[in-house]
């Protein structure tokens, strides 16, 4: 059972006339209206939050390693820089 919540909305002086063109052509109340608004606004925007929750960079392959362990920093730079380096 749907509870109801009484409540004051204000709104903009635009929405408030498209809801009563829209309460004018059809046989629904102003109350039915604003609730049906609501509905398929908080369903949009829901939407559009699960797509900003998604991966926010790409992955891409680099290939694999130049070196294979550099755990002696001291080795990776004689591979890098040369023999000169030491």
């Amino acid at each position: 059972m749907l509870r109801c919540v009484r409540t004051t909305l204000s709104l903009d002086d635009d929405v408030a006339a498209q809801l009563e063109q829209l309460r004018a052509r059809g046989d629904r109340s102003f109350r039915q209206l604003v609730n049906e608004a609501l509905r398929v606004g908080l369903a949009h925007l829901d939407r559009a939050n699960a797509t900003l929750r998604g991966p926010f960079t790409r992955t891409v392959s680099l290939g694999a390693p130049r070196l294979p362990d550099v755990d002696d920093v001291s080795e990776a730079l004689v591979i890098t820089e040369g023999e000169g380096y030491r």
